[in-house]
């Protein structure tokens, strides 16, 4: 067994976290109302603590101290010594080892066991006990890593947000049952050759990340034979998860996204800084509780108890400016060291927070606002959380783009037929103007999506009426009832070719629908293959075969469907316009741009808006000549949307030397272009595309 070094120095108050420095490693740890910090020292298999060393030093609130001759790939943990007042918000244990919130790695999981928990299970009033188990057997342990892994030419792809496609994805479901890459369900896989070739064959731009993040397994999970899938559980901010890595090397995570980026394609994390894994107050105590509890999270006015806006708990305290530094220092790290080029942050109206509820001023807008770093990388808010005022949808501050469900929910019901949502529709089709044009926020804020991780896939949005989630072990209370979705006869599979080809059909309609859309595409990734989740819309627990992507059960059609959607997309920049298009007169150059047509082709008028029959929209985008996406000809596109029965449709008359060309019609998803002079029979229920092209 190798002997470990165990004379500390003073060592320095910052960078905060473990850090190697060619010498030794310096130890850095926040506590603002710790009466002493003890750094925990394990042997090279991480199981036995053969040292506890006192941080000698505190400035600034922060404990430190230096050992020379410590290496990267050092144990460690921490216990820290003050009162157990849960009255007054502070719940110090020092028999409980403790993560440090700023491991960039750690050893694997907690192991679940009441010794996990800073009071005795059971007793009265139990959160005010005190438990004097050692949790060290059942904690994972932070390791110090070294700095240093080589970039070579790695340069971030900077896709304009004009062009960019997100494709939303889950590290292991995404790639554990595909058939041909390696170590699948890992990060390595999801840069393997298979998969740049699928990303390449659809032509999405970004992937966007479900938590990588170190999170735990819940508890009541576990006790039920399943697991934290989805990941909204954090643990450690700056660790990747142990589970998706082969060797433990965070250089695994590099490499994965130095590849992808050498395809072109960006990398987006979805973090939770909202709230962490601990829960509440008979929550288990991992780390920040027991760390300075009163400091981390934002506690009820008798101290005790938690403030809860994100139902899972508890809710980080960003307004603390220390809480408030290690986020920030967070997402400075995924970016500086680990190359990652956006975030998309969960229930981010608990960000927003402050006294009076939510601010677009409050500390954390302000910080990355002004960050050099972060204002540059892609940022995403989820608008809400559950706290008063928590739905937040077109709020939040540049340079911030928007999860918008309300488009998700317009495409849904319009295509469902449900009496009265044209309008919603239309609004949405051009970036939902009504939310979010104001204070020179651009078109792009708008993040389109039909579906996502929470909720049905696009194969069941057509397949379910009603949601599926007795594997949950939750009797189906949990997940959303508001589906907006429809089994076109029948509920679930089934081999009936005239229901399959309606749901083929309407699929294809929403697909279509998405990509048309003024703002920021986001698909679910294998809805392009038709993955099912058999009607669950709460897949969160799990880890198996309802929420890995089937690639064996391929619907190839609409894999070339949704390829063929995105590439017309990239080929006409009339549909992902950075401003606003509006049907009044343009303030910049007097021309009108979009035009709203009856299917005779009249304009239409307040009284066929407000027809709850009204199933079919047809709309004229232009963008003038001169613009710096075009050369000297006008540009436009002529969308028909019908959600009814088959009719004809007028076409717009086009400008000498121009002409109409159907480049798409969704109920003939392979057919070549063609002219169109005067009318359109416009199929139902089927959307079709003209484009307008110089004449021959």
């Amino acid at each position: 067994m190798t002997t470990i070094p165990t004379t500390i120095t003073a060592g320095r108050n910052e960078p905060l976290g473990a850090r190697f420095d060619g010498e030794g490693v310096n130890f850095a740890l926040f506590s603002e109302h710790a009466s002493r910090v003890t750094l925990c020292l394990f042997d090279e298999t991480g199981r036995n603590e053969v040292a506890n060393i006192d941080l000698p030093e505190c400035t600034h609130h922060v404990w430190h101290g230096h050992i020379a001759g410590l290496k990267p790939g050092q144990h460690y943990g921490y216990r820290v010594h003050g009162p157990y007042r849960p009255d007054q918000g502070h719940r110090f244990n020092p028999y409980k080892l403790l993560v440090d919130p700023y491991a960039r790695r750690l050893s694997g999981h907690p192991v679940w066991h009441d010794a996990l928990m800073g009071f005795e299970m059971g007793s009265p009033r139990a959160d005010l006990s005190f438990d004097k188990r050692d949790s060290a057997p059942y904690v994972p342990r932070s390791i110090v890593v070294a700095d240093g892994f080589d970039w070579g030419a790695d340069r971030p792809p900077g896709t304009p947000l004009t062009d960019t496609v997100i494709y939303e994805a889950h590290v292991r479901g995404l790639t554990i049952r595909h058939p041909q890459v390696h170590a699948p369900g890992r990060f390595r896989a999801l840069a393997s050759d298979q998969m740049l070739e699928h990303y390449a064959r659809l032509g999405i731009t970004a992937i966007e990340l479900l938590p990588v993040q170190a999170f735990l397994n819940d508890r009541f999970l576990v006790e039920k034979g399943l697991r934290n899938y989805w990941g909204y559980q954090t643990l450690g901010y700056f660790a990747p998860e142990p589970r998706y890595m082969e060797n433990g090397d965070i250089a695994e995570f590099q490499r994965m996204v130095a590849r992808l980026h050498a395809a072109g394609i960006e990398v987006i994390l979805d973090v939770v800084y909202n709230h962490t894994g601990e829960g509440n107050e008979m929550g288990p105590t991992l780390s920040f509780r027991g760390i300075d509890n009163a400091s981390y999270y934002r506690l009820a006015d008798d101290r005790r108890h938690y403030i809860d806006d994100t139902g899972c708990g508890n809710t980080l305290n960003i307004g603390h400016p220390m809480v408030l530094r290690m986020v920030m220092d967070s997402l400075r790290y995924w970016v500086e060291v680990m190359h990652v080029d956006g975030f998309r942050f969960d229930l981010a109206a608990a960000l927003g927070r402050g006294p009076q509820g939510f601010d677009t001023r409050a500390p954390f807008f302000q910080a990355v606002r002004q960050d050099p770093v972060l204002s540059r990388v892609k940022l995403i808010a989820e608008p809400w959380d559950i706290g008063p005022g928590g739905y937040q949808l077109g709020g939040f501050p540049a340079p911030f783009l928007e999860w918008n469900d309300g488009f998700r929910d317009a495409v849904r019901s319009f295509w469902r037929r449900d009496p009265g949502r044209a309008p919603d529709l239309a609004g949405r089709l051009v970036g939902s103007a009504a939310q979010f044009d104001h204070s020179r926020r651009p078109a792009t804020s708008s993040v389109n999506f039909i579906a996502a991780h929470d909720g049905f896939t696009l194969a069941d949005v057509v397949s379910f009426a009603t949601k599926h989630n007795l594997a949950n072990g939750e009797d189906g209370r949990d997940g959303h009832d508001a589906n907006y979705s429809d089994d076109l006869g029948t509920e679930g599979p089934t081999d009936d070719p005239a229901i399959l080809t309606a749901r083929a059909q309407r699929r294809r309609n929403m697909m279509a629908t998405l990509l048309l859309s003024q703002g920021t595409p986001m698909i679910l990734a294998g809805d392009e293959l038709g993955n099912s989740q058999q009607g669950n819309n709460n897949a969160y627990c799990q880890d198996n075969a309802i929420s890995w992507i089937d690639w064996h059960g391929t619907d190839d059609a609409f894999l070339r469907f949704t390829a063929r959607m995105i590439a017309f997309r990239k080929a006409h920049p009339v549909l992902r316009q950075k401003l606003f298009l509006h049907s009044h007169e343009r303030a910049i150059d007097g021309i009108e741009d979009l035009f709203w047509r009856r299917a005779d082709g009249a304009p239409m008028t307040r009284a066929d808006w407000e027809n709850p029959e009204l199933r079919l929209i047809a709309v004229e985008l232009r963008t003038a000549a001169g613009t710096p996406e075009y050369a000297a000809q006008e540009h436009a596109i002529f969308a028909v949307l019908n959600a009814g029965a088959a009719v004809e449709v007028s076409v717009p008359e086009a400008p000498p030397g121009q002409s109409w060309s159907l480049q798409l019609d969704s109920s003939r998803p392979d057919s070549a272009p063609e002219p169109v002079r005067g009318r359109l029979a416009m199929p139902a229920e089927a959307v079709a595309v003209l484009v307008l092209e110089p004449v021959p």
